[in-house]
C-alpha cells in the first residue's frame, strides 16, 4: 500500500535536442539516404561483393559430405557382409553393419540434396546482384 508521503518516481523518456517528440534514432533513419542504409544494415557481404569464386570453393562442403557418406556406406556393406561369413563375434558385425549403412546413406543423401540447394542459391544471388545494380543505377543519379 502506497501512502501519500512515499515518493513515486516516474521515468520520463529523454527528448531530442530540438524539442521534438521523435527519438534521435528515428530522426537519423528518416534523414538518411535509403541506399546507404540498406548497404550498412546488410548482414551478408557476399551480395555486395562481386568476387568470383571457383567451383571447388562453392561445392567443397557437399562434395566432402558425399565422399565421407559413400565411404561409410561401403564400410557398412563390408561389415554387414562379414556378418554373413562364419567368423567370431558375429553379433557385433550384425549390430554395427546396419548402423554404418544407415549413417553412410544419410550422409550420402544429405550431400546429394545439398548440391541443388547451393545451385538455387547461386541463381538467386546472381538475380539479386543484377537487381541491386539496377537499383543503384536508378537511385544514385
Amino acid at each position: 500500500m502506497v501512502s501519500s508521503s512515499d515518493p513515486v518516481t516516474v521515468e520520463i523518456p529523454p527528448k531530442s535536442p530540438d524539442g521534438s517528440e521523435k527519438s534521435p534514432q528515428s530522426k537519423e533513419l528518416l534523414t538518411s539516404n535509403t541506399a546507404s542504409t540498406l548497404c550498412i544494415s546488410s548482414r551478408s557481404e557476399s551480395v555486395w561483393t562481386s568476387a568470383s569464386r571457383s567451383k571447388w570453393d562453392i561445392y567443397h562442403k557437399p562434395v566432402i559430405v558425399v565422399s565421407v557418406g559413400a565411404a561409410v556406406f561401403l564400410f557398412g556393406i563390408v561389415i554387414t557382409s562379414l556378418s554373413c561369413i562364419q567368423i567370431r563375434n558375429k553379433n557385433v558385425y550384425k549390430m554395427c553393419g546396419p548402423a554404418f549403412l544407415s549413417l553412410g546413406l544419410m550422409l550420402l543423401v544429405c550431400g546429394l540434396v545439398w548440391i541443388p540447394i547451393i545451385r538455387k542459391k547461386q541463381k538467386q544471388r546472381q538475380k539479386s546482384q543484377f537487381l541491386q545494380s539496377l537499383k543503384s543505377f536508378f537511385f544514385n543519379r
